[in-house]
């Protein structure tokens, strides 16, 4: 099995995200020895438009043997594409693998080495990390141009909470998939999938400053630091 870690460095809502400091490392340092330290991936290999990324993805032990392409580093480009090109570019044996987001600092090597035991004695293309909503999906509501509501699921507007089903979303952490699975570019929210439910508290989804923040103080918390 190896870990496909996707890292591209145009980032445009915090400029240099993947490698900015975050509490004394670079962000995607955390996700590198993760992978490292689980010793479950016989090659941790980041997956970079640069330079920059690629010297501080090597610095911490990450294989960098390609530049990817332009074209699988623009805003359209998708995590499977990128998994799918690094597969077809790596010349080594290998049957699974992890695609491990750069910006995923609060997972552990100890929950990816269990996520990786799961995913080989399941029976499914993808094993991925989820989560709860932490609010009852059939009380949401929308707004028109003029900011009046009206409920998304109206016929659960009087339904106790504790009787409504529970909704569960990806977690933006890690995906483990069949090397064939990726390839053929299978659905990863699917019936031929399973979740690997995380607690809210490894959870944060890093696309703002205000986030960031957020996630240094998830990280201190869940250290015991504060």
């Amino acid at each position: 099995m190896i870990c496909i870690i996707p890292a591209r460095g145009g980032s445009k809502r915090i400029p240099g995200k993947n490698i900015k400091d975050f509490l004394g490392k670079p962000l995607i340092a955390y996700s590198i020895e993760a992978a490292l330290n689980s010793k479950v991936f016989s090659e941790v290999i980041v997956s970079t438009d640069d330079e920059m990324i690629a010297n501080v993805a090597r610095e911490f032990g990450a294989s960098v043997p390609f530049f990817r392409d332009a074209s699988l580093s623009d805003d359209y480009a998708t995590s499977t594409d990128v998994v799918k090109d690094a597969i077809r570019r790596i010349n080594s044996s290998f049957s699974d693998v992890c695609c491990l987001y750069a910006t995923a600092p609060l997972i552990r090597a100890e929950i990816l080495k269990d996520a990786a035991g799961e995913f080989k004695k399941q029976e499914c293309k993808f094993l991925f990390s989820a989560t709860a909503f932490d609010f009852p999906i059939q009380r949401a509501i929308k707004l028109d141009e003029n900011a009046r509501v009206s409920m998304f699921y109206p016929q659960f507007e009087k339904t106790r909470s504790q009787d409504l089903e529970p909704a569960f979303h990806d977690a933006g952490a890690f995906y483990f998939g069949k090397k064939e699975a990726w390839l053929e570019c299978s659905a990863i929210f699917a019936p031929h999938s399973k979740a690997y439910l995380l607690p809210r508290n490894l959870v944060c989804d890093i696309d703002t400053l205000e986030d960031f923040e957020f996630a240094k103080k998830l990280y201190l918390i869940n250290n015991g630091k504060i």
